[in-house]
């Protein structure tokens, strides 16, 4: 797959599109970088649980570099589903740690019902956007090799760490200044990152990248 197409991707305008609903909503309504990191929060979790359903969905696999306690995981339904649910407990438990930091930063039950309001359609919109891609890109994805299961299993990571990575620089830039304008510098960064890794993940995908790595159990 050429990355003309994966410019030309539609599930991509929508990752930018569904970045400046957030940005837009941030300076309309006046967010703080508590707030923001509420909505990026989401949109990881979002990630995290349309992988997990990329996961359950594959028909065909490959496991090839794939172990688990030291041994190869098998080709086979059953360890497919052990992995998905593997993972989904180890990210979901890595993003709970994460909503607990955040938590002491900017309490949800604190937030106007205004403000609750619009982080949730801020995140809705990942939502769409990040369901739509999942089943427009399914069949592109996996056309030409089978898709490798330790490759999916990391790809979330590699997916946010970029994002997150740009959150913490954006939030020691921001510091304290109460201006729109490191706020929105930084929602900027963050849009750029997020279409980046959106792109390359589906080029890992699309040319049937070797996966790998060992899950601890």
């Amino acid at each position: 797959m050429s990355a003309r197409s994966l410019f030309l991707d539609p599930s991509l305008f929508g990752v930018v599109l569904s970045n400046m609903v957030s940005i837009g909503l941030a300076l309309a309504f006046k967010w703080d970088l508590g707030e923001i990191l509420w909505v990026y929060w989401g949109q990881s979790i979002v990630i995290g649980v349309t992988n997990f359903i990329r996961m359950m969905r594959l028909k065909k696999f490959t496991t090839s570099g794939l172990k688990s306690g030291g041994q190869p995981v098998p080709e086979t339904q059953r360890a497919k589903r052990q992995t998905a649910f593997f993972f989904l407990v180890h990210y979901g438990g890595f993003h709970l740690g994460y909503a607990v930091f955040l938590s002491t930063q900017k309490p949800l039950n604190l937030l106007s019902e205004q403000d609750a309001s619009f982080l949730i359609v801020a995140i809705a919109g990942f939502a769409i956007t990040h369901g739509y891609s999942l089943f427009h890109n399914e069949g592109e994805d996996f056309r030409h090799k089978k898709p490798n299961l330790g490759t999916l299993l990391f790809y979330p990571y590699l997916r946010v760490i970029p994002m997150h990575l740009t959150i913490l620089m954006g939030g020691a830039a921001v510091g304290k200044d109460s201006s729109t304008t490191p706020l929105t510098v930084f929602m900027i960064m963050k849009t750029f990152a997020d279409a980046s890794m959106h792109m390359v993940g589906h080029a890992i995908f699309r040319r049937g990248a070797p996966g790998g790595g060992a899950m601890r159990d």
